[in-house]
């Protein structure tokens, strides 16, 4: 399905790595606004990666669903009669009408409302309507099922789904640093996401939303407001302690960190001491229970940052919201915001989470609204005659910073504010585009950096 021959190639490989410099930091401001690139964007990443699909707490039920997207490709996450997840393509396989309309609910079968033809909750169709008189009984419904995605799996109980059946297993994906990511939210324990996933439309290329999650540079300065109205401290934050780890395929975590001295001290105390702690240094760093270095290594655990799950998924809070940047266009990105709490939490525990959920991100979220803004002007920069041709520059701590390998084989850099994370993201970006197939993909790609960066 995703064999990447559709697009044609009038952007050859040449012409793509032009586009991005990770030598220099030096970024060509067409990737946010050309249409072909974006076509082969949803060709190359989107068709042909993992992409987040829901929490397995959205759909614990036979028959549970949900609505979400691969690029533009609009699917159902559905749970079975046998309890098996699937990804379906929300598109009849008469006229391609879609089949569900509503954002997520629970259906014993998948009607269309257009001809009735019947799917059942595997994607099998099992009912068309005049099928022994109209189709004289010649059509074979098992050749007329709903297209499924080429694989599904989980991590952490994270549901992803590629539509490439060359596509390597999702663990091997993710590798070290995309699990220590998806691990960072259930690093506290077991979680589920509430229902009500905040939505907005922002003028802006998917690419800068992404971008912006690595940088740590603009807050001072973009969120002052937030800050004043005393919703957000961000004085708390180390922005001379930041703490940056760089995956394959395009994953990366960047933001503040805990030394290895005081992650040290904390491995000394016990949980019920951890909590203690915690409860003198509310504006803190989220102290997370002895158990989370299992799953998010050695190193991992120390992160107090921002993962981006290549493409497009950001996780946030340390892991008490979700953001899916899907794309729109060259130069609109939806915005999916998913708010996680621990599993059977309390009426007021989930009631706190919500309110933060509304007032930081989201639609109405005093962040985002800063970001929304400067994301919508620098997309629109890119279409001027004269400042199309100006470019971006990505060069704050290029070849000053070491990146090292730690315990358990986890990379990492320890350094202050940087753009280490962008420029790991337009360099996979680059050899994503650049790759005609997942096998040119594995062998080109690059590997988590060592040594000077």
């Amino acid at each position: 399905m995703a064999d990447g021959t559709q697009v044609k190639p009038v952007l050859d490989a040449a012409t793509i790595r032009a586009l991005f410099d990770p030598e220099t930091g030096d970024l060509d401001r067409r990737i946010y606004a050309d249409e072909e690139l974006y076509q082969l964007e949803l060709e190359r990443i989107y068709a042909r990666g993992w992409n987040f699909m829901a929490h397995e707490s959205q759909i614990p039920n036979p028959g549970d669903y949900f609505i979400n997207y691969i690029g533009e490709d609009q699917v159902i996450v559905v749970r079975d009669d046998e309890g098996k997840v699937n990804v379906l393509l929300n598109t009849c396989r008469h006229r391609g009408n879609a089949l569900c309309r509503a954002e997520q609910g629970n259906a014993r079968s998948f009607v269309c409302s257009y001809h009735g033809w019947n799917y059942a909750l595997d994607g099998r169709l099992i009912g068309v309507p005049g099928q022994k008189t109209y189709f004289h009984d010649k059509l074979d419904r098992s050749q007329w099922g709903l297209a499924h995605a080429a694989q599904v799996d989980s991590c952490h109980g994270f549901i992803f789904a590629t539509l490439d059946a060359e596509a390597p297993p999702l663990e091997e994906f993710l590798g070290d640093v995309g699990r220590t990511g998806l691990a960072m939210v259930v690093a506290n324990g077991e979680v589920e996401v509430l229902d009500g996933i905040q939505k907005n439309v922002i003028s802006c290329n998917w690419k800068i939303a992404v971008d912006n999650l690595f940088d740590w540079y603009h807050v001072m300065y973009s969120h002052a407001s937030a800050n004043s109205s005393g919703f957000v401290n961000l004085g708390a934050i180390k922005f001379s302690e930041q703490f940056v780890m760089l995956g394959e395929y395009g994953h990366a975590i960047s933001g503040p960190g805990v030394s290895a001295e005081n992650q040290a001290r904390l491995d000394q105390l016990d949980d019920e001491q951890r909590r203690a702690l915690q409860a003198t240094m509310p504006a803190g760093p989220r102290i997370r229970p002895k158990a989370a270095n299992d799953i998010m290594g050695p190193v991992g655990v120390r992160s107090q940052g921002h993962p981006n799950i290549f493409p497009n998924l950001w996780i946030t809070l340390g892991g008490m919201q979700l953001c899916l940047r899907l794309p729109r266009g060259p130069e609109a990105t939806e915005l999916w915001w998913f708010t996680v709490v621990p599993k059977n939490a309390p009426p007021e525990v989930r009631h706190m989470a919500v309110r933060q959920a509304v007032h930081l991100f989201g639609p109405a979220g005093l962040l985002e609204q800063d970001d929304g803004e400067n994301w919508s002007q620098s997309t629109r920069a890119s279409h001027g005659i004269a400042s199309r041709k100006l470019g971006h520059t990505l060069q704050m701590g290029l070849g000053q910073d070491e990146a090292n390998i730690g315990a358990g084989g986890q990379q990492y850099i320890e350094t202050q504010v940087n753009e280490h994370g962008q420029r790991w993201l337009y360099r996979s970006w680059v050899e994503w585009l650049t790759a005609r197939n997942w096998a040119e993909l594995k062998a080109n790609h690059s590997a988590a950096p060592e040594g000077t960066i």
